[in-house]
């Protein structure tokens, strides 16, 4: 079997995209260190789901500490490398930027050298349309990207440059990927959809920050894993938009939310976060020509989906 390393495979994303290497014969080793920027519940539900798969394996470790990722090198012959490893979230990088350098830089930095040294040449690093702020929707991976609102869209844009100098210098094969705004069960808890399901089940008053009139191109999961692993069989560098080309408001998201439910929300609005994009929508035709992806799931089934994964599973978080 094909051996990969798949870094931050407890977080959303990282899990359902080590999912689908598992399901197709690969070997998976997944690294996380279990950052306790949310609920470790939802980390721990998604670890313990990955180890039914016999090809998986778990090493609780951090991009950051190079010693320990040596070693990790020194014992599995990895063919590839997925970065899906990440400080994430537009707000919090406002409050901690320097830990969002460490990982999202210098933890990237820490791959690349590794995978020179034991001869790995193939990379895919888990990029953001934070990085598209300043330019109009639909955004293309060819806009110049140089007015980035907050320390983790900096943060990911310095990496992308980090992975294409690698490119250029050792000729490895590296692929960034731009998520837009993903959502589906076992989610982010900071993310909106997330939020506005966990509230709304439970009677709770649904927060959104603006007008409600902000659009985004939610994304659902398992779209985004069958495009991650799409791309993983490309070769040389390119950057290419994952994200659904249909936007949606929040406001519409939370009526479609009412509709499932079959409840009023009451809703209180707050202040829009200056860091935060007023409106993202994905440009995919890169993805159409070179990986034949679109999104197959739309918004309200996709929806539907998430909010029965919350109802069966009973979720309950410390914080929110």
């Amino acid at each position: 079997m094909r051996k990969i390393l798949i870094t931050g495979c407890a977080g959303f994303i990282g899990y359902k995209v080590c999912e689908y290497f598992l399901k197709n014969h690969y070997n998976v080793i997944g690294i996380d260190n279990f950052d306790p920027y949310y609920d470790l519940s939802l980390k721990e539900h998604r670890i313990n789901y990955l180890k039914n798969y016999e090809n998986f394996e778990f090493i609780l470790s951090d991009i950051r500490d190079k010693g320990t990722l040596r070693n990790i090198f020194k014992v599995y012959n990895f063919e590839g490398v997925i970065n899906l490893s990440a400080k994430a979230g537009v707000r919090n990088s406002l409050l901690n930027p320097k830990d969002y350098f460490e990982v999202n830089v210098i933890g990237t930095l820490n791959l690349l050298e590794l995978m020179i040294e034991f001869n790995v040449r193939k990379i895919i690093l888990a990029s953001t349309s934070s990085i598209y702020a300043g330019q109009k929707p639909p955004f293309r991976e060819d806009m110049k990207c140089d007015n980035m609102l907050s320390p983790y869209a900096v943060s990911k844009k310095s990496a992308e440059n980090l992975i294409w100098t690698f490119h250029y210098l050792y000729g490895i094969s590296a692929i960034v990927l731009r998520y837009f705004t993903v959502y589906g069960p076992a989610g982010r808890p900071d993310m909106s959809i997330f939020r506005f399901i966990y509230w709304a089940i439970n009677d709770n008053e649904i927060i959104i920050y603006g007008d409600g009139n902000q659009r985004r191109s939610f994304t659902y999961i398992d779209d985004i894993a069958f495009g991650t692993y799409l791309a993983y069989q490309l070769e040389g560098f390119e950057i290419i938009n994952l994200g659904n080309d249909e936007d949606n408001k929040l406001i519409d998201v939370i009526k479609i939310i009412e509709k499932i439910l079959n409840k009023k929300l009451k809703i209180k609005y707050e202040p829009f976060n200056k860091a935060d994009l007023y409106e993202t929508k994905a440009d995919i035709t890169k993805a159409k020509n070179l990986l034949n992806w679109q999104p197959k799931v739309k918004i309200e089934e996709g929806l539907k989906i998430t909010i029965d994964w919350f109802l069966s599973n009973n979720i309950k978080l410390s914080s929110l």
